[in-house]
C-alpha cells in the first residue's frame, strides 16, 4: 500500500484526536455494515500498534481554519498539527491537500 510506502522510515505525528477518529470511523464502518464488529476491533488493536507522537494543537485555531475554508474540523486539526510541527501532511483527501497547500504545507499523497 503506497501510505505505507509513504510513511515508512518517518516519524508519524498526529493531534491528540486521532485515537478518537479511528474509532470513529470504524464504528461508521459497522454501521454501515462494511466490517462486522470484530474486524472493527482488531483493527483497533492493530492501529494501536503503529507508533504515532500525539500532540496538542490550538482547537481554536483549526476551528477557525475549519470554518474559513469550508472543511471539518477533524481535517482542520490535522492541518493545524502539520503547521504547527513544520512537517507534511498525508492525506488523501483532495479537499484537505488543497487547503494544506494553500497554507503552505507540504502534502505527501500516494
Amino acid at each position: 500500500m503506497e501510505i505505507i510506502r509513504l510513511s515508512g522510515g518517518h516519524e508519524l505525528i498526529a493531534p491528540e484526536v486521532l485515537p478518537f477518529e479511528i474509532g470513529n470511523a470504524l464504528s461508521a464502518l459497522v454501521k454501515r455494515r462494511r466490517l462486522q464488529k470484530e474486524e472493527a476491533m482488531a483493527a483497533w488493536g492493530i492501529c494501536q500498534r503503529i507508533p504515532v507522537d500525539l500532540r496538542a494543537i490550538d482547537i481554536a485555531k483549526a476551528l477557525d481554519k475549519a470554518l474559513n475554508e469550508n472543511i471539518y474540523a477533524y481535517d482542520a486539526y490535522f492541518i493545524e498539527c502539520a503547521k504547527l510541527m513544520r512537517c507534511p501532511l498525508l492525506t488523501l483527501d483532495r479537499q484537505m491537500k488543497s487547503v494544506a497547500l494553500s497554507h503552505g504545507i507540504k502534502v505527501l499523497e500516494p
